[in-house]
């Protein structure tokens, strides 16, 4: 990504190798793809500003990183986008700091932009009966699919690691699956017994005849017999929820949502939620608390004489 100018600059020494500085950090800090992707065409976007000007990276101070967020604000650019960019330039001047290149981040001074709090969209246990039961599980991608969704709403699994889930991962006997989470971190989250009993079914009845390489070791495979994407993911949950009349704005964190409300709603201890999502912060899982209260809050309403 590239920031407003028609033609790009070409970058100096000094930003090209920031650039890559930022990145062999991000790779030793085993961030995920996507998050390195983003933050160097952001920080890329920021040397193209800053060229511009004949900025180098350690010239930069604060009232630089304060015009240049004012453009992007100016270019209507969404709060979580603007957050991200800032979050990025944080992780930059951090990289710079502690090699010793500056004094100072300049960027600690910057303050993230308030997003706006809206809360995860969640189906009730009654929708997700209606959205596995419709997946009649009679051919082999539809063994497939039912275990995936299972298994997702079950174990409350991104799309990422829904999809990089082994064959070994499951633990029948303990009842529970292996994950691989965001930066490379290893969990283990129990499985209810409606999703070990419907990959059971998949393994016996249709993996076989889907896989084509006897070493793949994926445990949910496409047509091909490869590894499923994420995009596969989504498309294929999609299709299924059209069919069970949900619409088609049910995607995989819609799952993992639901999970998470549901096991509050139930009773379920926060801090053990928080270590089977692999949040790595209280604070993301407080979101589910929110809407524990807005559905108490509509509860109250309807149903108080003098609510």
């Amino acid at each position: 990504m590239r920031g407003a100018a028609a033609e790009a600059i070409e970058l100096s020494e000094a930003w090209t190798r920031a650039l890559r500085v930022l990145d062999d950090d991000l790779r030793g800090r085993a961030a995920a793809e996507k998050t390195r992707r983003a933050y160097g065409a952001d920080v890329e976007q920021f040397a193209q500003w800053c060229s511009g000007r004949t900025l180098e990276p350690t010239a930069v101070d604060v009232r630089d990183l304060r015009r240049y967020a004012a453009s992007l604000s100016q270019a209507s650019l969404k709060a979580s986008s603007l957050a991200r960019k800032i979050a990025s330039l944080r992780a930059l001047y951090r990289v710079l700091r502690e090699r010793g290149e500056i004094d100072q981040s300049p960027a600690e001074l910057m303050t993230l932009p308030k997003r706006p709090r809206t809360l995860p969209h969640v189906l009730t246990s009654a929708q997700l009966g209606t959205l596995l039961d419709a997946i009649s599980a009679a051919t082999p991608l539809e063994l497939r699919d039912r275990a995936m969704f299972e298994l997702a709403y079950a174990s409350g699994l991104r799309a990422e690691e829904l999809v990089d889930v082994s064959v070994g991962a499951i633990d029948f006997d303990g009842e529970r699956v292996r994950v691989e989470g965001k930066g490379g971190k290893t969990r283990f989250v129990p499985v209810g017994e409606p999703a070990l009993a419907a990959i059971s079914r998949y393994v016996d009845r249709g993996r076989h005849a889907l896989a084509g390489d006897p070493a793949e070791e994926a445990l949910f495979l496409s047509k091909t017999g490869r590894r499923l994407s994420t995009s596969d993911v989504r498309r294929r949950l999609r299709a299924c929820s059209l069919r069970a009349g949900l619409g088609g704005t049910v995607h995989p964190h819609v799952l993992r949502h639901s999970f998470a409300t549901h096991l509050l709603d139930g009773g379920g201890d926060l801090r053990a939620i928080q270590e089977m999502l692999g949040h790595s912060s209280i604070s993301t899982t407080q979101v589910y608390t929110r809407v524990e209260s807005g559905r108490l809050k509509r509860a109250y309403t309807s149903s108080h004489p003098r609510a």
